[in-house]
């Protein structure tokens, strides 16, 4: 045979690495990409199956338009207070001189508690706080009334109080490694230049946290504002919330439209997509200068 002959190309064959993430995509494709776009198409889709941009139209309406709004309300909330809570916890531990054991159980509640939602959670409220809790009810044997006071677990403001419980641990997470990535050096430095902590925080450690601040409370919006077990396992459908309210048009009640449910969720994801994208924005500005 002659040295000069051609080769044959070699096949090329898939690394054996890529096959460990085969579940994950096959995960990814039949529980998100699948339904998600199950859900575009149906948001332009009628009845029988015709291109329509009604559902769209149908939008707005003032229940839905109040839906939305209340959901937004609620999502801006208890990202707000999950961000400030969960920062001033993530400081003292890293920054307020508390012993390190403390960290770590902290750490792994807040990975337990950021992932505690549904009905276990609901009901874990109703029997602590609720109208006939233990703790309600040890108030008032103190002669402390929480539904004179205008608190309501089945309300507003005890669903804002609920998702706070898995909100600030999701900041906690989030926050923590940002904080560990401030170097000493910058407050070294802040300090030999004569400033003050205030001024440091304000000048130095803010300006470059924003961006994972600021991302962070998109993602904390986004974690609430599709949160649908909690807020119908706790109020059922006297709260009117984009989540409830498309549960009751998809699950086929006299009253339920499919195809406008939706449209309801093609709305939920261009607000949630928006604000993942801004917190992966965000993210990636603030870890250039942690690293």
């Amino acid at each position: 045979m002659s040295k000069f002959q051609l080769r044959r190309p070699a096949k090329r064959r898939l690394p054996l690495e890529w096959l460990g993430i085969l579940p994950f995509v096959a995960f990814a494709m039949l529980f998100l990409v699948l339904p998600t776009m199950k859900i575009v198409v149906g948001a332009f889709q009628t009845s029988d199956g015709g291109f329509t941009l009604q559902n769209l139209i149908d939008l707005n309406t003032a229940s839905i338009r109040s839906a939305y709004w209340t959901s937004i309300k609620l999502s801006l909330i208890t990202a707000l207070l999950g961000c400030a809570v969960g920062f001033a916890m993530a400081s003292a531990v890293v920054f307020g001189g508390l012993p390190k054991r403390v960290r770590s159980p902290l750490l792994t509640f807040s990975g337990v508690a950021s992932n505690f939602a549904g009905v276990p959670l609901a009901f874990a409220f109703i029997a602590t706080i609720g109208p006939a809790g233990l703790i309600t009810l040890e108030l008032r044997d103190l002669g402390i009334n929480l539904r004179a006071y205008g608190f309501n677990l089945l309300s507003f403001w005890g669903l804002v109080v609920t998702y706070l419980f898995f909100q600030i641990p999701l900041m906690i997470l989030i926050i923590i490694p940002a904080l560990d990535g401030l170097k000493r050096e910058w407050r070294e430095a802040a300090d030999v230049l004569g400033a003050t902590s205030l001024q440091y925080w304000r000048m130095v450690a803010l300006p470059i946290l924003f961006p994972s601040l600021l991302g962070t409370f998109a993602l904390l919006f986004a974690n609430a504002f599709g949160a649908v077990a909690t807020a119908f396992a706790l109020t059922g459908p006297q709260l009117n919330i984009v989540p409830i309210k498309l549960f009751a048009q998809i699950r086929g009640d006299v009253l339920g439209n499919p195809n406008l449910g939706y449209a309801l969720a093609f709305g939920m994801i261009v607000i949630t997509g928006l604000a993942n994208v801004t917190y992966i924005v965000l993210r990636t500005r603030s870890e250039r200068w942690l690293k």
